[in-house]
């Protein structure tokens, strides 16, 4: 029998509403995760070891979830595990264990898109919130509603809801909405492509897609012999393999309309990328902090900065568009063809330790660096300053003529004062550069 509206449990119907809009980033490990909460992040999403689609990630285990809300504490942050599947039967051992121990380890909340796996972490681990993911590809009000009357608090909008859809959505439902606001957008329908499972065998919707949007293709005209007969082979229309094309589509950046999605009363700032790398997390996060704070601080006079949106290119992006937000997506926002680098630098390393007396810091290397190279320092309260490289040692004090060992641990003399997790950033060099 269905519950009528009026009979909803009064918890399902109780006010939660958040201080501030909060910013949510992807943490693809340890190492990623505790980037984006130091340079801003409200919450982190991670994988576990089943159940999350990003199966490719570096997902954590159980001891490195442990040691990720030990972090997140220390910065008043929290941990949610995306467990978005939609499971298989054979899926289905171990699910209930799998949601009390992520409970036991403090887990703030899972992201799950299949019933069963929200039925089962409602009655195992009663203090384990869920938000329905965006899997479930929710756009309407009412969807919504249903969903916050099974005991959802919170739930993540799919990429093609528009701004209308979100106003009217938090107009006519009391309940908490995250959306994405920035990253990777699908060429198809969100949670709804089989593409990688009919070209790889590789199921998009349990963990494994190939990304075959993103794949170059050759196009062909269909052809038929003289009876009408179709042939099995059409006529190519391109003339060599450099025209081959992709259909990914361009990632969304929606820093340049903090003020409409504030106002629009998301509550959850979602940044997607758990794939990327904790430059590509710092900097993104670093930008919407900057953007989020300055808005709540003074909206009458808030101005979108451009070092901002110069921090967004300075990561590994895609061309930027607006996404569903304000008019369904065309030909324009796809990528057809091979693109030209977007971010012009690339992360060089990340400082460990800093001796304030000899100006000396340690440093772990990253990308490949030498002397003469210019070094941009980037923290948390944005670009430190920028120095040239004089000499890099080895931790023994040895010269060395470059940096080309990843995760070398190098020493530098730093011409202003810098933190442990500052970062450093070059400009891109072309690989006939590193020579």
């Amino acid at each position: 029998m269905s519950i009528r509206l009026e009979e909803a449990p009064a918890a399902a119907s109780a006010k939660r509403k958040l201080a501030r809009p909060e910013l949510l980033a992807p943490g693809g490990n340890l190492e990623k995760l505790k980037m984006a909460i130091h340079y801003g992040a409200d919450a982190v999403y991670i994988g576990g070891p089943r159940y999350s689609l990003r199966s490719n990630a570096d997902n954590f285990t159980m001891e490195e979830m442990r040691q990720a809300v030990k972090f997140a504490e220390g910065y008043g942050a929290k941990v949610f595990v995306a467990a978005n599947i939609y499971a298989h039967n054979e899926d289905l051992a171990g699910i209930a264990d799998y949601l009390r121990e992520l409970e036991a380890v403090g887990i703030a909340a899972i992201i799950a898109a299949d019933p069963i796996i929200i039925d089962t972490a409602m009655k195992v681990a009663p203090k384990l919130e869920v938000h329905l993911s965006t899997q479930q590809s929710t756009l309407n009000w009412e969807a919504v509603r249903y969903w916050k009357e099974e005991g959802l608090p919170r739930v993540v909008l799919a990429r093609e809801a528009s701004m209308a859809d979100i106003i009217e959505i938090k107009q006519k439902v009391d309940v908490e909405i995250e959306a994405f606001v920035h990253g990777a957008m699908c060429s198809s329908f969100s949670g709804r492509c089989v593409l990688s499972n009919h070209l790889t065998d590789r199921d998009s919707n349990r963990g494994g897609c190939s990304q075959s949007c993103r794949w170059k293709y050759d196009l062909y005209q269909a052809a038929a012999d003289e009876s009408g007969q179709l042939l099995a082979e059409g006529v190519p229309l391109f003339a060599d393999e450099e025209e081959s094309f992709t259909m990914g589509s361009k990632d969304l950046c929606m820093i340049e309309h903090i003020p409409q999605i504030i106002e629009a009363g998301i509550d959850s700032l979602k940044i997607e990328g758990r794939m990327k790398s904790m430059h590509y997390a710092a900097t993104v996060v670093y930008a919407y902090r900057q953007a989020i704070d300055s808005y709540l601080a003074d909206p009458d006079n808030y101005k979108l900065k451009p070092e901002w949106l110069e921090e967004i290119h300075k990561a590994a992006n895609r061309p930027l568009n607006e996404g569903f937000f304000f008019q369904v997506p065309g030909a324009k926002e796809h990528i057809y063809h091979e693109e030209d680098k977007q971010a012009p630098y690339d992360f060089a390393g990340i400082v460990l330790e800093y001796d304030a007396a000899t100006g000396m810091a340690l440093v772990e290397q990253r990308n490949y660096f030498k002397p003469g190279t210019e070094l941009e320092v980037f923290s948390p309260d944005g670009v430190r300053f920028r120095q040239t490289v004089d000499a890099i040692y080895d931790e023994e004090g040895n010269t060395l003529d470059a940096a080309r060992h990843p995760l070398q641990k190098l020493r530098l003399r730093m011409e202003g004062p810098v933190q442990p997790m500052d970062m450093l950033r070059k400009k891109f060099m072309s690989k006939k550069s590193k020579k």
